[in-house]
C-alpha cells in the first residue's frame, strides 16, 4: 500500500484501493459485476424505451415505473464505472472534487429512489382502495409533482454530505479503502474531528428511511384491512398479486441499504472487504432485478415489451 501514498503537497487526489485484500482477484471479482450492471442497463433500457414508444402504458404506474428504471441507472453507474477501471486497468486516481461529486449523486439518487418506492405504495393503496377514484387521484402530472419533491428532498438531505467533507483536514494519508467514495469511509481516513459528519450521516439514514419505510407499512396496512373486509377470496388473490412486484422491489432495495449502513458503522469487526462488496451489491442487484420483477410481473408491460423484443 506504501506505492500509493501521496505526498501532503497533493491535496486534490485520492486513490481507490478497490477491494484491500483481494487485489488478485479483482479480475475475477468484476466478472459478476460487470454482468449485473450490463444486465440492469439493458433491463432498464428497455423499460424506458418501451414505455416511452406505448401511448397505452402513459399511465401514472407506468410513469413510476420509469422512475424508478431511471434512478436505478444513475444509482449503477455512479459507482461501477470507478470500480471496473479499478478492476480493469488499476486506474485508481480520483480528484477530490470528482469524489465528492459522486458523492452526492450516489447518495441522492439514492433517496430519490426510496422517495419512488413509497409513491409507487401510495399507487397501490389508492388502486386497491379507491379504484372509482383512482385516475382522479394519481394523474400524471401528479407523479411528476410527487417526482420533483422527492428530487428537492433529496437534494437538500444530501447536500451538507459533500459540504462537510469539503472542510475537513486531508493530511497524508490519501488512500480509501473502497471502489467508491462513500461518505463515511471518506470521512475515516481524514485527520480531522469527523463526529458531525458520523452524526448527521446516521441521522439521514435513520431519518429517511425511516420514514419512508413507515409510510410503505402505513400503506399496506390499509391495503391489508381493506383486503380482509372483502369475503371473496379471488378477489384476495387479484388484490394480492397487483402488489407482489413492489413488494418484491421493497424487499430487494431496503434492507441490503440499511445492511451496509449498519455494518459500516456498528460492525468494525467485519471485514473490510464483506463491507464493500455488500456495499456494491446494494446498486447492482436492485438495479438487475427491478426491472425483471416488473417485466414479469406486469403483464401489460410485458406484453409490450415481448412486442419490441420479439
Amino acid at each position: 500500500m506504501a506505492n500509493f501514498n501521496i505526498t501532503p503537497s497533493d491535496t486534490t487526489t485520492f486513490i481507490l484501493m478497490g477491494i484491500p485484500g483481494l487485489e488478485t482477484a479483482h479480475l475475477w471479482i468484476s466478472v459478476p459485476f460487470t454482468a449485473f450492471y450490463f444486465i440492469g442497463l439493458l433491463g432498464n433500457f428497455t423499460i424506458l424505451f418501451v414505455v416511452g414508444k406505448e401511448e397505452t402504458l402513459h399511465k401514472p404506474m407506468y410513469l413510476l415505473i420509469c422512475m424508478l428504471a431511471l434512478t436505478d441507472i444513475v444509482m449503477s453507474t455512479s459507482t461501477m464505472p470507478t470500480a471496473l477501471c479499478i478492476f480493469w486497468f488499476s486506474l485508481k486516481d480520483i480528484t477530490k472534487a470528482g469524489c465528492l461529486t459522486q458523492m452526492f449523486f450516489l447518495y441522492m439518487v439514492s433517496i430519490m429512489n426510496s422517495a419512488v418506492l413509497v409513491t409507487m405504495a401510495y399507487d397501490r393503496y389508492v388502486a386497491i382502495c379507491n379504484p372509482l377514484r383512482y385516475t382522479t387521484i394519481l394523474t400524471n402530472a401528479r407523479i411528476v409533482i410527487v417526482g420533483l419533491m422527492g428530487l428537492t428532498r433529496a437534494v437538500l438531505f444530501v447536500l451538507p454530505l459533500p459540504l462537510l467533507l469539503s472542510q475537513l483536514q486531508f493530511c497524508t494519508n490519501r488512500i480509501i479503502p473502497h471502489t467508491h467514495c462513500e461518505h463515511i469511509v471518506v470521512a475515516k481516513i481524514s485527520c480531522g474531528d469527523i463526529t458531525v459528519n458520523r452524526l448527521y450521516g446516521v441521522l439521514v439514514a435513520f431519518l429517511v428511511f425511516g420514514f419512508d419505510l413507515t409510510l410503505v407499512a402505513l400503506s399496506y396496512g390499509l391495503i391489508l384491512r381493506a383486503v380482509l373486509r372483502i369475503s371473496s377470496r379471488r378477489a384476495h388473490q387479484k388484490a394480492f398479486s397487483t402488489c407482489t412486484a413492489h413488494i418484491s422491489v421493497i424487499m430487494i432495495s431496503y434492507p441490503p441499504g440499511l445492511l451496509s449502513v449498519l455494518t459500516h458503522r456498528f460492525g468494525p469487526g467485519l471485514a473490510p472487504h464483506v463491507h464493500i462488496i455488500l456495499s456494491n451489491l446494494n446498486f447492482l442487484l436492485p438495479t438487475m432485478l427491478n426491472p425483471i420483477i416488473y417485466g414479469v410481473k406486469t403483464k401489460e408491460l410485458r406484453e409490450k415489451v415481448g412486442k419490441y423484443t420479439c
